[in-house]
């Protein structure tokens, strides 16, 4: 009996750890939903290029919804992030493309049924891929033509996909990749006066099945994991020191994303959550520029209540590939 209990705490332990982990550093929709992008619409010449290095930083703790024996949950997140950027024209219209890669550095602890308990992942996230398309205010220009351009209002689309390109196992609760696909359709709206710059998106998550689910018997048939949509809202004021050189005030709010698992639902794991931040923009050289942010929870319902700073650099150009 005394080997029998030992061995259902444990798994108790082990499977309520595992979850800790996945609340952290895959809130379902919280890390895709959070996002705070500020001019993410404005106009670019065409056969515009750049290359991005962004390292992320989070600290804070973990809300649960009650459902798990977790108390005193803490995390540090480090995420370092590769991405492409290019501009074209777009049947006569502005547009861009965007491939980005992350990978995932975690540490994390908290008492679990009394016990404390810590693990430390680190490998590569899910890859991500934006197309964003101006259809009102921002036609396809070359460099010449941008400098007798000035911006008005520019209303935007685009579609974001996130790829099952992270590291996963199935025999593993503790993954870095989702397993799934998830698809955000967004509008934008960005309005100029001056040196003031108002963006406003309202954009819709929208994630497939994960059929291939931990569970707790190895043996046992893989479950069937699914997420409701998460709508996601997000605001900036921003302010143009000089050319290339800005300020902004950043903040969103998401909600939805209930999980279900083999026809189950987890009502605690409905999201109602915002954030709010800075972003400040700074360019170095013709070529080079550097990028620094804060933001941090503002409400959180249910997932993490995190600080995050995130250092950039980019390098851009312009010119066709040869």
């Amino acid at each position: 009996m005394f080997g029998n209990n030992c061995k259902k705490r444990f798994c108790t332990l082990k499977l309520c750890w595992a979850n800790l982990f996945l609340f952290a550093m895959f809130p379902p929709g919280i890390v895709r939903a959070q996002d705070l992008a500020p001019r993410a619409y404005i106009i670019t010449p065409v056969h515009t290029n750049a290359i991005n290095l962004t390292y992320t930083f989070s600290t804070g703790n973990l809300i649960f919804d009650g459902s798990a024996p977790i108390t005193d949950a803490t995390a540090k997140i480090s995420v370092p992030i590769f991405s492409l950027f290019h501009t074209l024209n777009f049947f006569g219209r502005s547009a861009n493309f965007t491939a980005a890669l992350p990978y995932g550095i975690g540490t994390f602890r908290g008492t679990v049924t009394g016990a404390e308990a810590k693990t430390y992942r680190s490998g590569l996230l899910d890859s991500s891929y934006r197309f964003a398309v101006n259809i009102k205010g921002g036609p396809a220009m070359d460099a010449q033509e941008m400098r007798q351009w000035r911006q008005k209002t520019i209303v935007g689309a685009s579609i974001k996909v996130v790829a099952p390109t992270g590291q996963y196992d199935s025999k593993k609760l503790i993954n870095y990749g989702s397993n799934r696909w998830a698809f955000k359709p967004e509008i934008g709206l960005s309005r100029r006066w001056g040196h003031w710059l108002v963006d406003t998106y309202g954009a819709v998550w929208f994630f497939s099945r994960n059929k291939e689910f931990f569970a707790l018997d190895p043996a046992a048939p893989r479950k069937i994991k699914s997420q409701s949509p998460v709508f996601a809202f997000e605001g900036h004021l921003s302010y143009d020191v000089k050319p290339r050189f800005w300020a902004s005030l950043d903040g969103n709010f998401w909600a939805g994303g209930s999980t279900t698992v083999d026809g189950v639902k987890n009502t605690g794991s409905r999201q109602q959550n915002s954030r709010i931040g800075v972003t400040v923009s700074i360019p170095a050289t013709p070529h080079q520029a550097f990028k620094c942010s804060y933001n941090r929870g503002a409400y959180i319902r249910f997932g993490g209540n995190y600080d995050t700073v995130s250092a950039g650099w980019q390098y851009s150009w312009q010119g066709r590939p040869n």
